[in-house]
């Protein structure tokens, strides 16, 4: 067994989780992201107490998705904007003082990414690319069963390959990255700006008449009932995360592509305009031969990255 933390700005979810990546059992403590480095560790300890069985020696590690930047080598947390608590905070050392077993770190989508590998909708393929579209574009390379780290850990940030270099500006500084394009936050942000410039819709309607209460939901709800507008929208993001993808395809050449996220879920109805023009705008001749799927966890992939980190 395997206790997997994911770690986020609002809270601590742990679970304990088996050799084939089932979880079975779960709890939830709030972050104290905002005050001592001791006082954000208590919540982290807190939640694996109590997912932790009373024999102790049922786990065989600890596996942590922390929001980065942070080194996967040392388990060392650096400067993250969403627990500013923490700055070069040795936070595998300090679970490990704790809980005498394997403490393993890394980032949300490269654990995510390993999971779908081992456990999920990758399973059986060596070389995979995983990309997690929800408020942001966080993405997770997968070279022969492992992941890739790059030269000082950092490898894998896609969501920030720009595909426009005058497109809008992210908010790591330059423009035109993929998350600033087709995120969930991106979405919605288009569909505010095109009713705000007098496109009829019906997702004002369905967010009461207020413009800042159309969410990500909202667009997909609309779409579904075959809004112009909200199609609009969510075939133009298809079509961006499709060149984007293509380079991906190009760069990478990977076995399969997984897609997960909240906003994933909008694109559901989409995908298999995905898979049709992916091929069509990659260099690489096979690039129709990759399949692009939907990822196995959902909510708890942060859970089962982490327990896939020590497994």
């Amino acid at each position: 067994m395997f206790v997997g933390v994911d770690i986020g700005g609002t809270k601590v979810a742990a679970g304990l989780v088996d050799a084939d990546g089932k979880i079975s059992s779960q709890k939830r403590v709030p972050m104290i992201s905002n005050l001592s480095a001791q006082e954000g560790l208590s919540a982290v300890l807190s939640a694996i107490a109590q997912v932790r069985p009373s024999d102790a020696a049922q786990v065989s590690g600890i596996g942590i998705c922390a929001p980065g930047p942070l080194n996967p080598k040392t388990g060392v947390i650096l400067n993250p904007p969403n627990v500013p608590c923490w700055r070069d905070f040795p936070l595998a050392e300090s679970v490990q003082r704790n809980y005498p077993v394997p403490v393993h770190v890394d980032n949300d989508a490269n654990a995510a990414a390993l999971a779908e590998t081992r456990w999920g909708a990758a399973r059986g393929y060596r070389n995979v690319f995983y990309a997690t579209i929800g408020t942001g574009i966080g993405t997770g390379i997968i070279f022969d069963g492992r992941i890739f780290h790059g030269r000082t850990g950092a490898a894998g940030e896609g969501g920030h390959v720009s595909i426009d270099y005058r497109g809008p500006l992210c908010g790591c500084g330059k423009p035109g990255c993929i998350e600033a394009l087709a995120s969930g936050t991106a979405i919605v942000r288009r569909a505010r700006e095109a009713i705000g410039t007098g496109r009829k819709s019906c997702m004002l309607q369905l967010a009461g008449g207020n413009l800042t209460a159309i969410t990500g939901e909202v667009v997909g709800r609309a779409s579904d009932t075959g809004d112009a507008l909200a199609q609009e929208i969510l075939t133009e993001t298809t079509e961006m995360l499709a060149l984007w993808l293509s380079n991906m395809v190009d760069l990478l050449d990977p076995e399969v592509i997984v897609i997960g996220g909240g906003a994933a879920a909008l694109l559901r109805r989409f995908f298999d305009q995905l898979r049709d023009r992916m091929p069509k705008l990659a260099v690489n001749p096979r690039a129709s031969e990759v399949p692009i799927v939907h990822a196995h966890y959902g909510a708890d992939s942060g859970i089962a990255g982490g327990a896939a980190l020590c497994a």
